[in-house]
């Protein structure tokens, strides 16, 4: 067992459970691009703590230090700033947008991505809003993948580009948020940032299924009203 509490073997028991009768050459690609996820994970854990750190204080130089790397380095490995105020759930819903498009095939994220990415936190307050507007997460993520066609060739590598309706979503996160009175970025901030872009792919799977903007922020207010700590959504 790993200090993660991550067994190689069951790694390669999943994929041979979600791909029985694959090929060992198409296995390969699978295991890669989890892989990719994987990696993606830990930059973000590295990411969570190298913020927590500076909250309380810590120089860039004490960071470097303990990182190995330069002070300028482990400046460079910051996240970028709009996603500073996210909570890690919400920073999760962005990694797996990224997952989900390369999944797809697709070279860039767009706001179908960023949609299937909050269900895929389906504790996080945005996750619960969804179900209890749609009835269903399952139904949601059926009609974001119909409109979501995959892709050919191999699946991408690298960090994806935004798409613009992605860009524009991200973009009305924290406004959303500040309305609200709030000091950081949940789930359920991306989740009214995404449908404050109507033309976007999320926007419209939701808006189809009656989960419209409104809608979703009256729960969130509801769901968060006697909250007296910042919630982890």
């Amino acid at each position: 067992m790993t200090p993660l509490n991550v067994r190689l073997q069951e790694l390669n028991d999943q994929i041979e459970a979600d791909l029985p009768d694959a090929h060992p050459v198409a296995k390969i690609g699978e295991a890669r691009l989890r892989s990719r996820t994987l990696v993606d994970l830990g930059d973000q854990l590295v990411d969570h703590y190298v913020h927590a750190a500076r909250a309380e204080g810590a120089s860039w130089s004490q960071i470097g230090d303990i990182l190995g790397v330069t002070k300028q380095a482990a400046q460079q490995r910051r996240a970028d700033w709009q996603f500073e105020r996210y909570t890690p759930r919400a920073r999760n819903v962005v990694v797996l947008a990224q997952d989900r498009a390369r999944t797809l095939k697709h070279t860039e994220i767009n706001g179908g991505h960023l949609l299937l990415g909050l269900l895929g936190e389906p504790d996080g307050i945005a996750g619960k809003a969804i179900l209890m507007l749609a009835g269903s997460l399952d139904a949601v993520s059926a009609a974001a993948h119909a409109r979501l066609t995959p892709g050919e060739g191999k699946p991408p590598t690298g960090n994806l580009p935004m798409a613009q309706d992605a860009k524009d979503a991200l973009g009305e996160v924290l406004p959303v948020a500040l309305e609200l009175g709030h000091n950081y970025v949940g789930t359920e901030h991306l989740l009214l940032g995404l449908l404050r872009v109507p033309d976007s792919v999320g926007a419209e799977v939701l808006t189809g299924l009656g989960v419209s903007y409104d809608r979703v922020r009256d729960t969130v207010v509801a769901m968060l009203t006697g909250y007296q700590h910042k919630p982890s959504g």
